[in-house]
This record gives structure tokens, C-alpha cells and sequence, in this order.
């Protein structure tokens, strides 16, 4: 009788000591607290991640009219003449000031000096850049592209990254967002407002302009005044989230970017399955992506000698893009390649992290290809 009702207590104290312990892990953070919110993290994102099977009719292949090297030029041509509604491209007024100051960067390593570049396109929405020139150069540009977060500060790891591997980075913001101006507009029937939302730059389209020209007209005209005042032996283009839908949508258009790098930067709109996916205006305009769907995209950011586009999707994504969607299309667009010559496709998968960013692993494979 005895034994067993010490058995009793030395339960009941068992459990008021873990009971004890586990207020203290939830209210002050013991360990392991990190390690179950991390696991708890992890279970409820595979749980929310669309799987594969829920797209049985989706078929990729049978949306893509590309069958030779004529079919890429009429499709790249319709693309540049959507977007700059064919007028000239790189018309905009463009200036360069040298060695600027910004202590924000002071502190990065192989950085000789700061160049800024300004553009100021229609309704004077602008971009303003970032040059950042290596002291110790290999000569080759990185055009590093921000998303919808902000400033291209956001991404100082990786032009730290670039720059400690040698690499001169030109970096851009996307329209409205960091440094770039935020203009009030009179808009006819409509009155004045001031842009601050990518989907208000719709209101400015019509069939003269196309307001798609604000997301890549900065760096077309960045590149042209590049080429004259340096002398860069090759340029490679990378952007995160919205900043890899724009790396996609230029290297479509400007063979000068010979490799091209997307990190968490969209899907076709067929795999677009889910809110978080939907993307910006400029991701889902029916006008453009029935010219031009993206698969076929993917193709014109591949063909050619010596370029390669390479797409990189966090599978535990917490914005968008997570998962593992772009399996359904990876060989199909190597196939097309392949079929068409020169060029090259890739896609991974980075389950290194769980957050909407470039990774460690997505730096390093990024360098890795670019090398390859």
C-alpha cells in the first residue's frame, strides 16, 4: 500500500515539474521553445503548400507556340512592342553622378566607389540606381533587382555577396518603391492622385503607353549609358519576388543579359492556384500574357549562345511561390531548348529556410552557374 502510493506521489510531482516547465517554455521562451515554434512553423506551412495533384489539367506544353528560331524573334519583338507600345525604346531622360556618398553601404567590403544613375520616364514616375564598382573587379556587371518590399538596400547581402566575389552590381528598386519618387498625377475623368500602388499605374494606360515600360525601361536605359561610360565584359541579371519576375521579363528582351536569375519571382498563371500566388498587375495582365505566356518567356530568358535563365523557388515560402510547382514545367522548357539549339534552363528547389529571400543557398548556386 505504501509502495503504490508513492508511486502516486512521484507521478503527481512528475507532472506538476513538466506542467511548471511548460509554462516557463511558453511564457518566458526556455529551451526548447525555438525549436517547437520552428517546428510548429514548418508543419502549419507544409500544410498550406498546394500540392501538385490538385493541377491535373494543367498542361504546359500545349500553351507554348515556339517551334523555331523565327517563332522566338516575333514573340520577343511583340513582347518589346507591348510594353514600349512601339515607340523608341530608352527615351527617357537619363543622368549620372559619380562617388556618391551613402553611409549605408560605407561599410561593404571590395566597394571602391558609388555610382548613381537616375531615370525619369512619363508622369515622372523615375528610378534611381546604384552602381556599385568593385575595387578589385573581374569586370563582369550584376543587375540586382529588389521586389515589392522596398529599397534595394533590402538586399545589401547580396550585393555584398557579389562584391566580395568581385562583382560590380548595379542595383534597382521597382517603381514607386525605395528612393524613387512617388508623383502626383491629373489623370483625364479621374482628377489627381499620387502613385503609390502599382496597381494605380494602370490608370495611365492607353494605346500610346503601356505602363509596363516603368518596370524596365530603367534598366534599358541604364545598360545603353553603361555601355558607354564602362567597360563591363558581361552582364547578369538576379531579382527576388517581384524583382525576379522583372530579371525574367528584361533578359526576355535584351540579349545583352547573358544569364538571368529568379528567386521566388512567379509561376505560369495556370499554376497560380492559390491567393498568395496571384501577383501584381503587372504579373497578370491578359493583354500581355496572351501575346506572350509565360512558359514562352522562360524560353526567350534561355535561347542564345552562352545564356542561361535559372529559377530558384523557396519550397516554405511564406509570401508566395512556395512549393515545388516548377517541377511541371522544368523539362518541358529544357526540351523546347534542346529543340531549338543554343540555351539553357534550370530550376531548384531551396528548402534551406523558411522565409521570401535569396538564401545562403540560392547565392551559392547562383554563383555556381554563372561559373558553369
Amino acid at each position: 500500500m505504501k509502495n503504490r502510493a508513492l508511486i502516486i506521489i512521484l507521478m503527481i510531482i512528475i507532472a506538476l515539474t513538466f506542467f511548471s516547465y511548460g509554462i516557463l517554455v511558453g511564457n518566458y521562451s526556455f529551451f526548447p521553445f525555438e525549436q517547437l515554434k520552428e517546428f510548429k512553423i514548418l508543419v502549419s506551412i507544409e500544410d498550406e503548400i498546394p500540392k501538385d495533384q490538385v493541377l491535373p489539367l494543367v498542361d504546359i506544353e500545349s500553351i507554348i507556340e515556339i517551334e523555331n528560331n523565327n517563332d522566338v524573334e516575333i514573340k520577343k519583338v511583340s513582347l518589346r512592342n507591348y510594353i514600349w507600345k512601339n515607340s523608341e525604346y530608352g527615351n527617357s531622360n537619363i543622368s549620372l553622378d559619380e562617388s556618391v556618398i551613402d553611409n549605408r553601404y560605407s561599410h561593404l567590403d571590395n566597394l571602391k566607389q558609388i555610382d548613381k544613375i537616375s531615370t525619369i520616364m512619363e508622369y515622372d514616375v523615375d528610378s534611381k540606381s546604384y552602381l556599385f564598382l568593385a575595387d578589385k573587379s573581374n569586370n563582369k556587371l550584376i543587375i540586382y533587382h529588389q521586389g515589392h518590399d522596398g529599397d534595394f538596400y533590402l538586399g545589401i547581402n547580396t550585393i555584398e555577396f557579389f562584391l566580395k566575389n568581385n562583382y560590380n552590381v548595379l542595383a534597382f528598386s521597382m517603381p514607386l518603391h525605395g528612393m524613387n519618387d512617388q508623383p502626383i498625377v491629373n489623370i483625364p475623368r479621374i482628377g489627381k492622385i499620387q502613385l503609390f500602388l502599382h496597381q494605380q499605374l494602370q490608370l495611365l494606360d492607353n494605346e500610346k503607353f503601356s505602363s509596363i515600360k516603368f518596370f524596365l525601361e530603367p534598366i534599358y536605359t541604364s545598360l545603353n549609358l553603361i555601355d558607354k561610360k564602362y567597360t563591363f565584359d558581361e552582364y547578369i541579371m538576379l531579382g527576388i519576388s517581384g524583382g525576379g519576375w522583372t530579371s525574367t521579363i528584361y533578359a526576355a528582351i535584351d540579349e545583352r543579359v547573358s544569364k538571368s536569375f529568379s528567386v521566388a519571382g512567379g509561376l505560369p498563371i495556370s499554376l497560380r492556384n492559390n491567393f498568395q500566388d496571384k501577383g501584381d498587375y503587372e504579373q497578370i495582365l491578359p493583354e500581355m500574357y496572351r501575346l506572350v505566356n509565360y512558359p514562352e518567356i522562360y524560353i526567350l530568358a534561355s535561347i542564345g549562345d552562352n545564356r542561361k535563365h535559372v529559377q530558384i523557388f523557396n519550397v516554405y515560402d511564406t509570401c508566395c511561390y512556395a512549393g515545388e510547382k516548377h517541377k511541371m514545367y522544368n523539362k518541358i522548357i529544357k526540351s523546347k531548348i534542346n529543340e531549338l539549339g543554343e540555351g539553357y534552363f534550370e530550376s531548384y528547389s531551396d528548402i534551406t529556410h523558411k522565409d521570401h529571400q535569396i538564401s545562403q543557398f540560392a547565392l551559392d548556386v547562383i554563383l555556381e552557374e554563372i561559373n558553369s
